[in-house]
């Protein structure tokens, strides 16, 4: 047999068509595009799913573990209310009510265990009709559980 081209084809043939020894280029460049555009996507996924986390890593201790909770639970759960809740939650600052309870807890107890400078000796009558006698100041060691 004879190598002559039909006289209906073209001479010059376009660059995705797969030549006679096998080699498809347009099939490798889309496959390379392919796997390259999935890691991309896959990237973006996980950096769009971690922006809450993110957010929330300049705030509060606890509120940074709710919302890495919640950003666990929606990618576990494919419920996508919890990444929601837990982007609102990393957006709003939630208020300090730790630092003044605090302070107050610690003034009450400075306060409790103060010893008044002038002991004012509140007599209590005995039932018997004894004398009076004064109570001492209470002091010991403050149990606050």
């Amino acid at each position: 047999m004879s190598e002559q081209m039909h006289p209906a084809a073209p001479h010059h043939l376009p660059f995705f068509i797969p030549g006679a020894d096998g080699a498809d280029t347009l099939m490798v460049v889309m496959g390379i595009f392919l796997i390259a555009t999935v890691l991309w996507v896959g990237t973006l996924y996980w950096k769009l799913h971690s922006l809450p986390e993110r957010m929330a890593h300049k705030s509060q201790k606890l509120q940074f573990e709710i919302v890495a909770v919640l950003g666990l639970i929606s990618l576990f759960t494919h419920m996508h209310i919890f990444w929601v809740a837990g982007l609102l939650l990393a957006l709003i600052d939630l208020p300090d009510f730790g630092t003044p309870m605090r302070s107050i807890a610690d003034s009450v107890e400075r306060i409790a265990d103060a010893t008044p400078s002038a002991p004012a000796a509140e007599a209590e009558s005995v039932p018997d009709g004894g004398p009076d006698v004064p109570t001492p100041a209470k002091q010991g060691v403050h149990d606050h559980a």
